[in-house]
């Protein structure tokens, strides 16, 4: 440590330490300036100069050192000098302290706390990188976090130091002026009856209602700046005009018709977006069919004889269509006209933050909500056109099996695709760049499902990456790099399936013109409230993310449409807390909360308990002995953090966790909740009762095997005595 640091740190911790051993805080209590306040009006009336520097000084110290007491200070600055005196020196003073609490913070902490702290701070530094002056203004207009600890958090940034006065001496003005106003008004308290004086009423008020007042004030502030060059209609059409008809897009809708506000929905393909019509529902629906044909490998273990079955491709896809088609009218147009919906077949075009041009038609709403989904990722490959590649959007057009299926991604669409094209008869070939699928998963969950995909068949290329596409001589190949040695392998394929991932749809429809925010990760920027930089524009679903569920999508709708319609008198922050999700490969795999490997890359200590469903009796009577349910909780404690199921159904299983997680109870009450005999349900029961043997109280168990022990031998010595009795009665 330089000698500046040094001296500076010496400087510090000397006051800190004359402030706590000298007991100094006493004195910045309201009771004990209340007992001196004709002295110190007194002190001030002789000698007004003078006490207003001593204020001014003590002021600095206490913000400066980050003590307990500043707001104090400015209700004493108010009772003392008045209410223009009060406000320049708690002002001026509050600024300089913040400013050296910050420049010292920058001094003494900045590179340490960054190195150690870069995650938790992450937010704030990119804050201050993309908005610096106006990041700052927000947290001392609305004081979020206590003002010593954005003092101290501003010096590990590099926002200057002339910037940081002048805008904490503009933001924080306002508090100031209010808490001035208050220590006025109390100085003039002379009895308990003056408790109830229109002033003192008022500027209690007045601080309570700074934090809102402030804050309108704040939005009203960014809304001019944002919307500068736009003309707002003096009337509008409808109250919400949403655009996409997948699952957030007919939640938002769905939600505005039922609280009777004037919603119109755009939908340029069809109702009901990726999920009916590409994704969750025809994977489900071949995964059926994929399951009977594994199932009937089975015949011999429930005792029957060997089934042999042929399958008929093209009719397990059209029986996907069938699928398809039957659960078609929950999500068509007749349904939600029907429900005062407004349905629009065309293609949406934002023309400003409040009109949408459809079929030559302008279309004006109060609010905009953005739910254009997305689609599989295409990357560019050399010779990728040559082969004409199948994505989840096309796929489902196949009639004639491949023979050969090659699948480039290890995500979950591409290990349910996998298997199921597998189980159906086709040679799969699965290419994963990383070491194993799965990846987000604990490795125990991963090597479950690739044990079952290579028992099933499927060859397994890790480690492999894609190079370039070829056809020689009419057959359609893939040369991928060996990762391990950096071979090139030969793979001949039929067929090739993408499955690397979607990209957010996020052109098309005049996000570019009005100049919408978009992250690295090619989504669509939002806030807490899905709102893009557009108070009233809101986006939900694939093309804001973070994650890509069908039922995420609808959790993020009913945030978009209430803010939407009503975010000027409340708006909510979209709740990511208890988001489950799974794999519907066989065996499923569950999710809730975090896994052992996001404990350890988070650094957050935890608890496994575990449940091998190996010895669950209607596990072992189904012939699905296989898998376990992992709980990550607290140390000490029943609060669960996050909950994998591997095994049959886990992803029904899993519900009982995700309700525990939402509703805060844990794993005594999963205990003491009854569970039908046999059901797989069961697994969750049992492991609960592993953490509670895990957690049993030792000592006091101890206790009670003595006290047993003590009742056995006093039952004992009560018979031996009546035995005598009775004897000598004979």
């Amino acid at each position: 440590m330089d000698t500046r640091k040094s001296a500076l740190l010496a400087i510090i911790l000397l006051l800190l330490t004359s402030f706590f051993v000298f007991d100094l805080s006493q004195y910045l209590s309201l009771a004990s300036l209340k007992a001196q306040q004709v002295a110190l009006n007194a002190q001030v009336l002789a000698n007004p100069w003078l006490s207003g520097g001593l204020f001014f000084v003590l002021y600095v110290l206490v913000t400066a050192l980050s003590l307990p007491g500043a707001a104090l200070m400015t209700l004493v600055g108010g009772a003392l000098f008045g209410l223009l005196g009060g406000t320049l020196l708690a002002s001026f003073a509050s600024t300089l302290g913040a400013t050296l609490a910050m420049l010292s913070s920058r001094l003494l902490l900045r590179d340490w706390v960054q190195a150690k702290f870069s995650k938790r701070l992450a937010g704030i530094n990119q804050g201050i990188e993309r908005e610096g002056a106006s990041y700052l203004f927000a947290l001392r207009l609305v004081p979020v976090f206590p003002f010593f600890l954005i003092n101290l958090a501003m010096g590990l940034t590099k926002l200057p130091a002339r910037t940081f006065w002048w805008i904490s001496q503009l933001g924080m003005l306002p508090g100031t002026l209010v808490f001035v106003n208050a220590g006025r008004e109390l100085a003039q308290l002379d009895s308990l009856a003056g408790i109830l004086s229109p002033g003192l009423i008022g500027a209690f008020v007045l601080l309570g209602l700074l934090p809102i007042i402030s804050r309108k004030l704040l939005e009203l502030v960014k809304a001019r700046k944002v919307y500068a060059g736009w003309q707002k209609p003096t009337r509008f059409d409808r109250n919400l005009l949403v655009i996409g008809a997948g699952s957030g897009g007919l939640v938002s809708a769905y939600i505005a018709a039922a609280v009777k506000a004037k919603v119109t929905l755009i939908e340029k393909h069809k109702m009901g977006g990726d999920c009916l019509n590409t994704g969750c529902v025809p994977s489900k629906a071949l995964l059926r069919s994929a399951k009977l044909a594994n199932e009937l490998k089975k015949a011999e273990q429930l005792g029957f004889k060997p089934i042999k079955a042929e399958v008929d491709f093209a009719a397990v896809m059209q029986r996907v269509q069938r699928v398809v088609a039957d659960i078609e009218p929950h999500d068509s147009v007749e349904r939600y006209t029907q429900l005062g919906v407004e349905v629009l077949q065309g293609e949406a075009k934002i023309t400003s933050p409040w009109t949408v041009e459809v079929n030559g038609q302008s279309l004006s709403a109060r609010s905009i909500v953005i739910a254009t989904g997305a689609r599989p990722l295409v990357p560019k490959i050399p010779g990728i056109e040559l082969v004409a590649p199948l994505t989840s959007d096309n796929v489902w057009d196949l009639r004639e099996q491949p023979k050969r299926l090659l699948v480039l991604g290890g995500g979950p669409i591409g290990c349910e695709l996998a298997q199921a094209f597998q189980r159906l008869g086709s040679a799969v070939t699965q290419v994963e760049m990383t070491e194993r699928l799965l990846i987000r998963e604990d490795l125990e969950a991963s090597e479950a499902v690739m044990a079952s995909l290579r028992h099933d068949g499927v060859e397994l290329r890790l480690q492999h990456k894609a190079v370039r596409f070829e056809v020689v001589d009419g057959q359609r190949q893939l040369i991928c790099q060996n990762l391990i040695d950096n071979r090139e392998v030969v793979l001949p394929f039929d067929q090739v399936l993408l499955a690397l991932g979607r990209v957010a749809n996020v052109k098309g429809f005049g996000a570019e013109e009005l100049g919408l925010e978009v992250r690295s990760n090619g989504t669509l920027e939002t806030n807490e409230f899905l709102a893009t930089r557009f108070p009233n524009i809101f986006a939900v679903g694939d093309v804001t993310g973070p994650f890509q569920f069908t039922h995420t999508s609808a959790h993020q709708a009913w945030y978009a449409a209430v803010n939407g319609l009503f975010g000027g008198f409340k708006r909510f922050k979209v709740d990511y807390r208890v988001i489950p999700w799974a794999t519907f490969t066989d065996p499923e795999v569950a999710r809730v909360g975090i896994n052992e490997q996001d404990a350890k890359d988070q650094g957050i200590a935890y608890e496994v308990s575990r449940f091998g469903i190996d010895e669950l009796d209607r596990a072992i009577a189904d012939e699905a002995a296989h898998g376990y349910v992992k709980v990550l909780t607290v140390p000490g404690k029943d609060r669960i953090l996050g909950v994998t199921i591997v095994g049959e159904h886990a992803g029904e299983l899993i519900a009982e966790y995700v309700a525990a997680m939402k509703h805060g109870y844990g794993l005594n009450k999963v205990l003491g909740t009854i569970h039908i005999y046999p059901t797989m349900a069961e697994a969750n029961k049992y492991v609960a009762g592993e953490w509670k043997r895990a957690h049993a109280p030792a000592s006091a168990l101890r206790w009670l095997a003595r006290f047993h022990q003590w009742r056995l031998g006093a039952a004992e010595g009560a018979g031996s005595t009546q035995q005598a009795a009775n004897d000598k009665a004979g």
